[in-house]
């Protein structure tokens, strides 16, 4: 139950690390269980840090059912359609700004861009853990700026996500909004004042749901505002430890379905 008593009427869940197993699946008790929440009446929403261009087999996994927020709030996605029906960028001149500053005070930075569904990188950004990446458009260094972007990924091959996260908001965190959603030493970065949160409550202040009648899941940094929104938030016993730190309750791990376990208890 969410914090009045009710069931939740919304139900916002992170995908990779959260839902999505080890093995990059989403397993048949988890579908159950999401598809028993739009049963009930309930609505359900995928919030993630994935692109668009990465979404289209989570869409078949799901029946298409649903929303999903992407690129950490940037895009809402409409898994139906397999289409963004709304945007929330950053500014091409406040991206080379950003360029810019990382690339004076961090020496090492690499960079990509992530729009609705394009991605372009630098010739030094590694991507080998992209899918996409032997059909992505390597740029110049001034068309990698020239236009707005839903996402900007920094890349640093020695500091680890955490310092680097903190490093970069010294540099430039008047500029943008910066998170980290992995272990690799891989930045995300937003319009400022987006964030999972922010796109969460547009989504729900369009449908007039309170905060409180959300329930909310997630396991990494990129996640933080989004639990702390939500009415009742779970970790997943995998999550970051600031994740961990931050939220009071934690369900089982993404590879035993700790969403599906708590979403059995509320939907049957």
């Amino acid at each position: 139950m969410s914090r009045t008593g009710r069931p939740p009427r919304l139900v916002a869940t992170d995908l990779d690390g959260t839902v999505v197993r080890s093995d990059d699946t989403i397993s048949g008790r988890t579908i159950a269980a999401l598809t028993a929440v739009e049963d009930a009446g309930s609505t359900l929403v995928f919030v993630t840090g994935r692109p668009p261009r990465w979404m289209h087999a989570v869409a078949e996994q799901t029946s298409h059912h649903g929303l999903a927020i992407c690129a950490n709030g940037a895009l809402l996605y409409d898994l139906h359609t397999e289409q963004v029906i709304e945007e929330h960028l950053i500014d091409a001149q406040v991206l080379g700004e950003v360029v810019a500053a990382l690339r004076r005070e961090l020496p090492g930075v690499a960079f990509a861009v992530e729009y609705s569904q394009d991605f372009v990188c630098a010739s030094d950004y590694d991507a080998h853990w992209d899918a996409d990446m032997a059909v992505a458009r390597v740029v110049a260094p001034e068309d990698l700026v020239a236009l707005p972007a839903a996402k900007l990924l920094v890349q640093h091959r020695v500091l680890d996500p955490d310092a680097l996260l903190a490093r970069a908001r010294t540099v430039a965190g008047e500029l943008a909004t910066f998170t980290h959603s992995g272990y690799g030493g891989l930045l995300e970065v937003s319009a400022t004042g987006v964030s999972k949160a922010s796109a969460l409550a547009r989504l729900c202040a369009e449908r007039g749901i309170a905060a409180e009648d959300v329930l909310a899941f997630g396991d990494m940094p990129n996640d933080l505002r989004m639990l702390a929104w939500g009415g009742t938030a779970y970790a997943v016993a995998n999550a970051h430890p600031e994740v961990l730190a931050a939220v009071g309750v934690q369900t089982a791990s993404n590879d035993e379905d700790g969403v599906a376990q708590v979403l059995e208890r509320l939907f049957g």
